[in-house]
């Protein structure tokens, strides 16, 4: 095999390094237990931000507002995630 040969080979190799290593890389990023679970999290708020976001505009009373907080809280300490 000539010098030329040796380079493609190489190179082919290198290429393929990569392109295992992309699809890795995506694979995890999408993995249930992955980036696609962090996603949600960045592109919704929680639920303790929209329950302040509904007491801010009026949709709510201070009371409903109390209520359902210590809701949250409790299920929060109960260990079920709220999203």
């Amino acid at each position: 095999m000539n010098g030329w040969g040796w380079a493609l080979m190489s190179l082919g190799w290198l290429v393929l390094l990569f392109l295992v290593g992309l699809a890795v890389t995506v694979l995890l990023r999408h993995a249930p237990d992955g980036g696609a679970d962090r996603t949600v999290h960045r592109d919704h708020p929680g639920a303790r931000a929209l329950l302040a976001e509904r007491y801010a505009r009026g949709e709510i009373d201070d009371e409903e507002y109390w209520r359902r907080l210590a809701v949250l809280e409790a299920t929060a300490q109960a260990g079920v995630e709220v999203t």
